[in-house]
């Protein structure tokens, strides 16, 4: 069932494998994706991946990523860049999803060049210069955005999109309250928190002719008064009533530090290399800084499990909706991929990690020649984007 060819929100699938957005720092000074970029969506589609969701693309100047080379949605002048992308990919049959994201607190003021905003005017654990707390004009037009952004992806022939409402972002922040503190229409109550989604929901249906829109959602985010899985269920079923189409299902954010993508230790030597503020150390102190992280790591308590899991929380949200569910996750072997499908936990499975990894990793399932990713989960992958392209610590596919 796992390699059936399928329908999901409309849109044909050659199976239920998805390649999870991922943050490739691959566009040009603009934000509009480079031929390397092209060339390594081709490499998957090329290679029997069932769909891809695209790295997440800015919508709105003030919700750019402080990470190198984002993709970026937010002009008309973008859609013809992106058309070579999706020409690329549906030349071998695989639909492609555009992410749409804006990061809210998680960025910086300095990198986008003016203060950063959010539903509550907070710090964050990791870029702690305070946010702006955006008001009700401000919020109608980053809703305006996504929508505009939304209607560039269908013009520039992307299938679908996917609103990034997870690990942080300003999505996430209105869904959750611990981000969400506002006493107006906007915060309070699930309906209030979800109204600038529903919004942007309608709003792209509407500009688009009912162009799929799919949710990343972090399902729970370990934090005090945050995400819990009881209110996602509820959130979906309220987003599903407004017009969503599926849902992926995750978990987290990046105060979180390693509980989205979860590993057995933290790897230390990529934190002080890529890392702020240890990457900018001087040299003598971030030495004896990696010696005693190095010597406290392995009593560092990490989440658990650390396979599959979202599993139980998308299972759970899928009860509940009809919508398709996407699990997400520490998903790396194929029986754990067959047994999730099978058992109706989720209608699909995506990865992230793996495909940086391996990302002929379909193929090679398919073939036999392997039941699982070679991904070992060092999470290096998830530390190297914040000073240069995503890569794998035991090298890349030459495409």
């Amino acid at each position: 069932m796992i390699f059936e060819s399928t329908v999901l929100s409309g849109i044909s699938v050659k199976n239920r494998i998805i390649r999870s957005a991922t943050h490739d720092g691959l566009a040009d000074e603009s934000g509009k994706p480079t031929q390397k970029l092209i060339n390594k969506y081709v490499y998957l589609a090329k290679n029997n991946v069932g769909c891809i969701i695209t790295g997440y693309i800015g919508v709105s100047e003030n919700g750019m990523s402080p990470y190198p080379a984002m993709l970026k949605l937010h002009k008309d002048g973008m859609i013809d860049a992106y058309k070579a992308l999706t020409d690329a990919v549906h030349a071998y049959d695989t639909p492609i999803i555009a992410q749409l994201a804006h990061c809210g607190r998680q960025t910086s003021s300095k990198s986008i060049g003016a203060q950063k905003v959010a539903p509550t005017a907070m710090r964050h654990l990791f870029y702690p210069d305070k946010a702006k707390e955006l008001d009700e004009n401000e919020i109608y037009q980053i809703i305006d955005d996504f929508v505009l952004s939304a209607v560039r992806a269908k013009q520039a022939g992307f299938d679908g999109v996917q609103l990034h409402a997870g690990h942080g972002y300003l999505l996430h922040d209105f869904l959750s309250p611990y981000g969400n503190r506002r006493n107006d229409g906007w915060g309070g109550s699930i309906e209030n928190r979800c109204k600038i989604v529903k919004l942007i929901i309608k709003g792209i249906k509407e500009k688009t002719d009912n162009m799929p829109v799919w949710i990343k959602l972090s399902a729970t985010d370990n934090r005090k008064n945050g995400m819990n899985i009881n209110d996602s269920i509820e959130i979906v079923k309220y987003l599903e009533s407004a017009g969503l189409d599926c849902v992926e299902v995750s978990c987290g954010s990046v105060e979180d530090g390693m509980n989205t993508m979860r590993s057995r230790v933290m790897p230390m030597d990529a934190v002080f290399k890529y890392r702020e503020p240890c990457a900018s150390f001087p040299s003598k102190l971030k030495s004896i800084s990696l010696s005693a992280a190095k010597l406290v790591n392995p009593l560092i308590k990490q989440p658990t499990p650390l396979e599959n899991f979202n599993v139980i929380n998308a299972s759970k949200i899928k009860k509940n909706v009809s919508i398709p569910v996407i699990a997400v996750g520490g998903i790396h072997k194929l029986n754990d991929m067959e047994h999730i499908v099978d058992s109706n936990m989720a209608d699909f499975v995506s990865m992230c990690r793996p495909f940086i990894c391996e990302p002929n990793l379909v193929t090679k399932l398919m073939k036999g020649t392997q039941k699982q990713a070679k991904c070992i989960m060092c999470n290096y992958c998830g530390l190297v984007i914040e000073k240069e392209s995503t890569k794998c610590l035991y090298g890349e596919v030459n495409l």
